[in-house]
């Protein structure tokens, strides 16, 4: 996570809680010249148009006054969606036993720059996947990108 990212994730936690909401991410991001502030929110009863709103409106004082987001941004609030992304430790302790697709920044031993299978374990350093009745291990420094797979 990046810095602005964890000052926001500070920031917002308790007051999207206290709204009956779960904090799943926070990711400040470029897109061609604009940047995001994307807040990811889930609950057990899923989330929709209603609940965003009510956390945009709670969370875009708090943003706005701590004044640490020196570039103008959009602000997006939304679900994390089906298939999730996997950024921090909680969300691959969760989804221990779920299918997961992990993309790689380049080519791993096996020449291959994406691996789907079954999240087994994961450390610091690396994850583990059950691919084909196989376990790999893939470091962690080489992952691009690790999100659940929905089928469909």
């Amino acid at each position: 996570m990046s810095k602005v990212e964890e000052k926001v994730e500070s920031l917002i936690k308790k007051n999207v809680e206290d709204l009956g909401y779960e904090l799943y991410d926070v990711e400040y991001s470029k897109e061609g010249k604009d940047y995001y502030l994307n807040i990811y929110i889930d609950s057990k009863k899923g989330i929709d148009l209603n609940d965003c709103e009510k956390v945009n409106n709670e969370i875009n004082p708090l943003i706005d006054s701590a004044d640490f987001i020196k570039d103008s941004y959009f602000l997006v609030v939304s679900s994390p969606g089906v298939e999730r992304v996997l950024r921090k430790d909680k969300h691959l302790e969760d989804n221990i036993g779920t299918e997961v697709n992990v993309k790689l920044f380049k080519k791993d031993d096996l020449g291959k720059k994406e691996h789907i299978g079954i999240l087994k374990s994961f450390d610091k350093d690396k994850i583990t996947l059950e691919v084909e009745e196989n376990e790999i291990e893939i470091e962690r420094k080489n992952i691009a990108q690790i999100k659940t797979v929905y089928n469909w």
